[in-house]
């Protein structure tokens, strides 16, 4: 089965056929479907199985094809979140997004601890469509009111079976 059989846009296919990939691997196929018609999902696969393209590339698609909300705060609010444990993780995504979406107008941002909070508030001033973070630089943020998260459209939990979420 080829990418192009997923109802991915050609944006995007684009950017999957750049990184050399022809076919999605099994988890990508049952999923990317799922997402993309908005379905709500908690899958789970073996490490290196693409499990990021899985999630990143419909939210995506759906992030270029949505009207976004506008928010009462001053802050242009989040679309997508995606929640990591580790700034690894949120590294990882992060490169993801970019390499995917660089076709695309996607505005993203990537909060995580041991770095400053500057860059990272500027960055949200400018607005950001899709959030990568890890939970305790987001409630830092948050408690700041430096992120509006009141039209979140998509959630993210990845690694969510790693238990830094529920600490």
């Amino acid at each position: 089965m080829p990418f192009s059989s997923l109802g991915l846009a050609d944006n995007l296919a684009r950017a999957v056929a750049a990184q050399g990939y022809t076919a999605p691997t099994p988890i990508q196929a049952k999923t990317i479907p799922l997402v993309l018609a908005g379905r709500d999902l908690l899958a789970s696969a073996q490490t290196g199985t693409g499990k990021t393209a899985a999630f990143t590339l419909p939210l995506l698609q759906r992030l270029q094809t949505s009207v976004p909300a506008h928010g009462a705060s001053r802050l242009q609010p989040v679309r997508a979140l995606v929640l990591t444990p580790t700034r690894e993780l949120a590294a990882q995504v992060t490169e993801s997004a970019r390499r995917y979406g660089r076709h695309a107008s996607i505005r993203s941002t990537v909060l995580v601890g041991g770095v400053s909070l500057k860059p990272q508030c500027d960055a949200l001033r400018r607005g950001v469509d899709l959030l990568i973070a890890t939970p305790g630089r987001l409630l830092d943020h948050v408690s700041q009111r430096h992120v509006d998260l009141s039209h979140v459209e998509i959630l993210v939990l990845d690694e969510a079976g790693i238990g830094e979420f529920f600490d």
